[in-house]
């Protein structure tokens, strides 16, 4: 190491041998070292990046509102450089890995293989130390209390500046983390509906976000209020909390009062809570107090002047938390597992049309005493898509699944996670419990049972059993799910290659018109085939492979490729025997069919291909999974919308998927290795239905009149026999079919929207029960704008008072005076800037959906709609082994009765409060958290508190600096935004 460079403590990403010379540049060095880290490169396309890299260097990326020519940066530029021979070696033994990343604390960003930084058209506010990986990496959990005064000094730009610090404050948190904020003045109280602390999960940092906005100045200060509020909530000991660094951040324009006795009380002499105070706005205030406040409580003592401050002024009291961890040497250097979040470094692009989500593996790198600061956070990337390949998949059948969860309840894995392209600056944290339908059962993961399984708009009671176990050297959990006719499954050995080449031959589209068309599941079962989203392309490209490889060969998947072959080879056999010799217009069918875990669907005749919508993957179809899952048939109508209409039938076929599981026992054993099923002719069978219903209402008159009201309905029978509305409904609420014509173009559409009279009646009288579900992994279309002013949305805009207040010209001029002030205060004060893009950009949201399904009644049921000046009876009755409904009743014969309110079955976006953000944490799901905690050192050097001088002008300084300041002001405008990157 050379003059004033320390050697820095290896890291289990760092080989032990590497130095790191931290040198301090001399202000002459600055422009000549500027200039030499800037280098013109040549980048290629790579596939696993998914973008153009380049193999022998690193990129760095600086955040915008950090000037890139200081010397403290300059330095980091420097020491970085080291990495980059690390980096470059760590490829070379292990060309699988992807993005390695140093986040400094500083702010740069040291990333390999270089890569151009996709900076976004707008303001780029990309900073390392905002992304969840470097807060999870830089600090131990923490229990924050926030208070916030409020008093009738804090008014105008004053309490804009702290709204706005509480927003950024917020965003330092991660879901290691518990938070409550209070506003306080004569007393305190919390400034949403949160009454202790609360999980820093997404959801809820919302919920204090929007509540922040409602805080009103008025009163008096009283910072003992505050406090006494701050430390009660710390030391509430019956909720769910990190249980580790412990702090109140105070927000505040200044006060005299030093509250000792209330430290005194609660803090002293252990001081186990730091205490972090901000004076905040541009004021003649003596800050001593709240300088004191800080020193005597183990925190530290931040201004924020101006909008300017506040980004940097909101982080940097991580350095402080740092600080045991720094002391606790090797101990700290902790590999760990973030949340599934989305890459900066990779953007929708031409060769990337979906973003990609990974976590990161990452450990802090520390700094030697006297220092105690945490140099930052260095880590591998590691794409979901890598670790899901890691996984069965295949032989777990369509109903088994794997999921893994962290100490947090979140999944890294789940069929259900469905990563959007938000804001790639959130995490993506979907709960285990909003992964699947909640159940009692599912609260703690064991070996135990879950119910109520959705499938598309469906809902099942099934039986799963859990079993899980944690994964050494993560923060994760392994869960494997399986249904009881999954705990084996069938592995072909197709040994004879006279039978494999005689089966294969099935596969040829030669033998289709003959033998029905077969569509293979987009499975990999060779390494080099060429995947396709057209199957009957697909399929020509594994017919092509074949021809030049076996299915025993190296590259290819030998138990995928042998139980595809020997499907082929039995569904063949099925089609030769029992399908060729069938008249299916006789019967009214427009197509047989079977599909397997195999990977085959075999649909004849071969033209009914034409009109197959089914997934080409069996274990993805709904109409498969749902009937492994239900004895007897299942019958599945098109899905229509609202808005559907329909088209004449003669031009349009609509056909009703009706499908039943194959079981088999084999040692005593049961599988469930295939579906088989038809697809009914709608038109020809409505017709038959017409004949069925008319002998159907026969039974139901001699029932009725067992049932003791013979002359009522007797008499309505004789006159409505030919008006008598019949309809068969599947268990989720949905039109199969009706004897009435009309409804015919209705098939597949919720039975509300055919007739919201009688489905009501229906889910009153018990016959349906409905559940409500909430998607929060959606992407909705940024809400329109009540307020269509020329301002951006949530930038300050100055009333009279304050244009004749001297403290708000002096300290808007002083935002502009911060390099590049006005384009970051648009881009920090407007909610819904556009970090990629120019145009409103789509948000993360949630969507909220609900579904029916059918109660334990199964009897026979005869009631009457009571619709006020006449009545309408109806006789309801689940049929055996269907998934069906068959209702008689009469049709509408009054205005009154038409009338009733549609019953809600659209997803459609969740309102505001729902669901009720503030009844879920009173009922906090179980969080294990982090089983590390650095929060306490007895070395730790305390003195750098933040102590220094505040800025207090007199009014002859202030009126002297406002011209130039407010020249200034204007021509900052005209810079480009270039000289701010």
């Amino acid at each position: 190491p050379g003059p004033g460079s320390e050697q820095v403590p290896g890291s289990p990403f760092l080989p032990p041998q590497i130095e790191l010379n931290l040198l301090c540049l001399g202000e002459g060095e600055e422009i000549e070292k500027e200039k030499s880290n800037s280098l013109k490169l040549d980048f290629t396309d790579d596939v696993n990046f998914k973008t153009k890299v380049n193999y022998s260097y690193t990129a760095v990326q600086i955040p915008t509102d950090i000037y890139k020519g200081s010397t403290v940066i300059l330095n980091e530029l420097n020491w970085t450089e080291a990495l980059e021979n690390v980096f470059v070696e760590n490829r070379k033994e292990d060309p699988s890995l992807l993005w390695q990343v140093f986040g400094s604390a500083t702010g740069v960003t040291r990333f390999y293989p270089a890569t151009p930084w996709r900076a976004p058209n707008k303001i780029d506010l990309y900073d390392v130390r905002r992304r969840p990986w470097y807060i999870q990496g830089a600090s131990s959990p923490k229990d924050m209390v926030i208070i916030v005064d409020v008093s009738g000094s804090v008014s105008g730009l004053t309490l804009k500046l702290m709204k706005t610090s509480v927003y950024e404050m917020l965003d330092t948190l991660s879901d290691d983390d518990y938070v409550n904020v209070a506003s306080f003045n004569q007393k305190a109280q919390p400034v949403s509906c949160f009454k202790h602390l609360v999980q820093a999960n997404i959801r809820n940092k919302k919920v204090f976000k929007e509540d922040v906005q409602d805080m009103v100045a008025q009163g008096t200060t009283d910072y003992k209020a505050g406090f006494e509020y701050a430390f009660d909530q710390l030391q509430n000991t019956n909720i769910s909390r990190a249980n580790c660094n412990k702090m109140i951040m105070m927000f505040t324009d200044g006060g005299e009062d030093r509250v000792q006795d209330v430290f005194e009380k609660y803090n002293w002499p252990n001081k186990t809570v730091r205490v972090f105070t901000f004076s905040v706005g541009q004021h003649n205030y003596d800050v001593t107090p709240l300088q004191w406040m800080a020193c005597a409580n183990k925190g530290y003592y931040f201004e924020i002047p101006s909008i300017g401050a506040i980004r940097i002024n909101t982080q940097e009291y991580l350095d402080v938390l740092g600080r045991p961890m720094v002391l606790a040497g090797d101990k700290a250097k902790q590999v760990q597992w973030t949340n599934v979040y989305q890459d900066a470094l990779v953007r929708k692009t031409e060769l990337n049309n979906i973003p990609q989500f990974c976590i990161f593996l990452h450990s802090v790198l520390l700094l030697v005493e006297p220092n105690q600061l945490i140099l930052g956070v260095v880590g591998i990337d590691v794409a979901l898509n890598d670790i899901k390949k890691l996984t069965p998949r295949y032989n777990l059948g369509a109903n088994g699944y794997v999921f893994a969860i962290d100490l947090n309840g979140y999944v890294l894995l789940h069929p259900n996670l469905h990563p959007q392209i938000i804001n790639f600056r959130e995490p993506v944290t979907l709960d285990f419990l909003d992964a699947e339908l909640e159940d009692e059962n599912k609260e703690e993961v064991s070996s135990a049972v879950g119910r109520d399984i959705l499938f598309d708009r469906y809902i099942d009671e099934v039986v799963r059993t859990y079993t899980w176990a944690p994964i050494k050297s993560t923060n994760y959990s392994l869960g494997l799910v399986l249904p009881p006719y999954s705990t084996y499954y069938i592995r072909a050995n197709l040994s004879d290659q006279i039978l494999q080449v005689k089966y294969f031959e099935y596969l040829l589209p030669n033998s289709f018109e003959s033998e029905g068309h077969v569509f293979i599941a987009p499975r990999e079962y060779c390494k080099d085939l060429d995947q396709s989203d057209n199957n009957t392309e697909f399929l020509e490209n594994f017919i092509a492979l074949m021809e030049k490889v076996t299915p025993d060969s190296k590259q290819c998947d030998k138990f995928l490729l042998h139980n595809l072959i020997l499907d082929t080879g039995i569904t063949q056999q099925l089609a030769e025997r029992a399908w060729k010799d069938q008249d299916l217009n006789m019967y009214g069918l427009l197509a047989v069919f079977v599909a397997t875990d195999g990977g085959i669907t075999r649909v004849f005749p071969n033209k009914a291909a034409d009109d197959w919508e089914e997934d080409a993957e069996p274990l993805n179809a709904s109409f498969y999974r749902r009937s492994l899952d239900n004895t007897g048939y299942i019958f599945k109508p098109p899905y229509r919308d609202p808005s559907y209409r329909g088209l004449e039938l003669e031009n349009n076929i609509t056909g009703i998927l009706v499908s039943t599981a194959v079981e088999l026992s084999i040692s005593s054993k049961t599988l469930k290795p295939s579906v088989v099923g038809v697809k009914l002719d709608l038109e020809a069978w409505a017709e038959k239905f017409k004949v069925l219903a008319s002998n159907r209402t026969d039974r139901v008159q001699s029932m009725d009149l067992q049932f003791g009201t013979p002359g009522l309905f007797k008499t309505k029978y004789r006159v409505l026999l030919q008006d008598l509305l019949c309809v068969l409904i599947d268990d989720g609420g949905f039109l199969v079919l009706s004897n009435q014509q009309t409804h015919w173009s209705k098939v597949g559409m919720f039975f509300s929207e055919v007739d919201a009279n009688l489905m009501s009646a229906l889910y009153n009288n018990s016959f349906f029960t409905r559940k409500e579900s909430y998607d929060f992994q959606s992407v909705c279309a940024p809400e329109a704008q009540s307020n269509t002013g020329a301002a951006p949305r949530g930038v300050f805009v100055p009333t009279v008072a304050d244009f004749l207040n001297l403290a708000w010209w002096t300290s808007a001029a002083a935002w502009f005076h911060f390099p590049c002030g006005p384009l970051y205060l648009l881009s920090l004060l407007t909610e819904d800037v556009a970090a990629d893009s120019t145009e409103a950009r789509e948000t993360s949201c949630i969507m909220k959906q609900t579904q029916y399904y059918f109660s334990t009644v199964n009897a026979t049921y005869n009631t009457i709609i009571d619709c006020g000046n006449c009545s309408r009876l109806f006789h309801a009755q689940r049929l055996a082994r269907t998934n069906l409904l068959f209702v008689v009743a009469e049709k509408l014969i009054c205005s009154q009765c038409e009338q009733s309110t549609k019953l809600l079955h659209e997803e459609i976006r969740a309102p505001p409060k729902d669901p009720d953000q503030c009844e879920l944490v009173d009922k906090p799901r179980y969080r294990k958290g982090p089983h590390i905690c650095f929060d306490y050192n007895a070395t730790e050097d305390t003195s750098d508190c933040g102590r220094g001088a505040s800025f207090r002008p007199s009014l002859g300084i202030l009126l002297s600096l406002q011209l130039p300041l407010l020249y200034l002001t204007a021509s900052y405008y005209s810079l480009p935004l270039a000289s701010c990157l």
